[in-house]
């Protein structure tokens, strides 16, 4: 595989520095990409940048990813209107160890292959440096005039930040370029890979490569992935899609990828997953016969879902997607964790019923029209259950004189009330 082909086809090619090409196509290459630690887990935004490093890595070249603890304690001015909050080491650390383990999945760190993974911490040879010592061999190689140039930099002076731009966040580029100097020095490496936001850090780093060793290297980023609408990708209204499980369950990871318009489907299968062009034209041409079924949207989610989270997950998601639509979906129901529970019925009206009318046993009817409003009426709820249109937890029910009791609850604490077809009630148990 060649690297600079397989990315072109995919569309994850934005800016590349003359000379990479031919570089990568001479020797195996180390490459590095930086990784923002402020958080104990990857989202989203972060996976063109992983999956640029699984293809480099695939294509026989060496991938660094490089977790910023020395920068992440300062905060990147690049297509932010704010400075970031400052991180304390022991929070780094962690941080830094649940990324590693998130990458673990896209990258071999372990084996004995020339070209295995590495994980970088810019803090290690960052924390000693005094000031003074960076000023003297680091500043001195770079004018104010060249960092004033850089977008990042005119953006927030031209008035995008309320309070403009701070001497800290204004040396990021240089402590970004020491980053690049160091693992050229000590790492032979000779490429950064990153965002297109990134494109004045990375050129401010081989600059100061040029002008302070007389080395060349070379620079590569990819598109910042959007949405057809123009929309923000990876963003809902809860906030972040987080590779970790606790925060993004594997059931509303899987949604989100589901639930990507036919526009973008195409366009994240080729970034997002390794299916080939082939593979992904067939895709395409079996959507255009039947928008309908959504065979784009049903693979995209396949594939990266069982990629973050593995085919277990994946299968259980599946599962738990089909609850609201099959009746033949109780197993899948009872199998439920509380958090997918919540996450499937979200947005669905809920009503808290005491644990004691439960474990004394409550009559249907009762329950349905007294200790909650799921029908205005007994006599409502009592015709409606004779006519099959009652499933406690997807189980229907037709007689009136059915009592509930702790049997029926779901994860020790719910119960899942169906009416017709597609009304449902969620009642948590307190």
């Amino acid at each position: 595989m060649d690297f600079i082909d397989e990315l072109t086809w995919r569309g994850m090619i934005h800016t590349m520095m003359p000379g990479t090409e031919e570089q990568l196509r001479k020797e195996m290459t180390t490459a590095y990409l930086g990784i923002d630690p402020t958080a104990d887990s990857l989202h989203i935004g972060h996976l063109c940048g992983v999956m640029m490093l699984r293809h480099f890595q695939r294509c026989g070249h060496k991938p660094l990813a490089l977790v910023g603890g020395a920068t992440g304690m300062i905060g990147d001015p690049s297509g932010k209107s704010a400075e970031r909050n400052l991180l304390d080491e022991a929070t780094l650390r962690h941080n830094q160890e649940a990324i590693k383990k998130q990458l673990s999945r896209f990258l071999d760190f372990d084996s004995d292959a020339p070209n295995r993974a590495e994980l970088v911490n810019n803090y290690d040879w960052t924390k000693d440096v005094t000031f003074l010592d960076f000023a003297r061999e680091i500043g001195k190689h770079i004018t104010v005039n060249y960092m004033m140039a850089k977008d990042s930099v005119q953006k927030r002076l031209n008035g995008e930040a309320r309070d403009g731009l701070s001497f800290t966040e204004f040396t990021y580029q240089l402590l970004q370029g020491f980053d690049f100097l160091h693992l050229y020095q000590e790492k032979g490496c000779k490429l950064q890979l990153g965002g297109s936001d990134q494109w004045g850090n990375i050129t401010t780093g081989s600059e100061l490569i040029r002008r302070k060793t007389g080395g060349e290297v070379f620079a590569l980023t990819c598109p910042l992935i959007t949405k057809a609408d123009g929309g923000k990708f990876g963003k809902t209204e809860s906030g972040n899609v987080w590779l970790d499980a606790r925060y993004t369950s594997p059931y509303k990871f899987y949604q989100f990828w589901l639930n990507v318009s036919d526009a973008d489907a195409e366009k994240y299968l080729k970034i997002f997953t390794f299916l080939t062009k082939e593979e992904i034209e067939a895709l395409a041409a079996k959507h255009a016969a039947d928008p309908g079924r959504r065979p784009l949207q049903k693979r995209l989610a396949k594939e990266v879902t069982e990629m973050v989270h593995g085919e277990e997950a994946y299968k259980a998601a599946v599962e738990a997607s089909q609850i609201l639509f099959s009746n033949q979906a109780r197993e899948a129901l009872l199998s439920l964790d509380e958090k997918t529970l919540l996450d499937v019925f979200e947005g669905v009206p809920q009503f808290e019923v005491a644990r004691t009318d439960i474990e004394a046993g409550i009559p249907l009817l009762e329950l349905l029209a007294g200790k909650t409003s799921v029908f205005p009426s007994k006599g409502e709820a009592r015709k409606m259950v004779q006519g099959g249109g009652v499933s406690i937890n997807k189980e229907k029910v037709t007689d009136p004189a059915t009592v509930v009791g702790a049997e029926s609850l779901l994860d020790g604490k719910y119960i899942l009330v169906q009416r017709g077809k597609k009304n449902y009630y969620l009642l948590r148990v307190v």
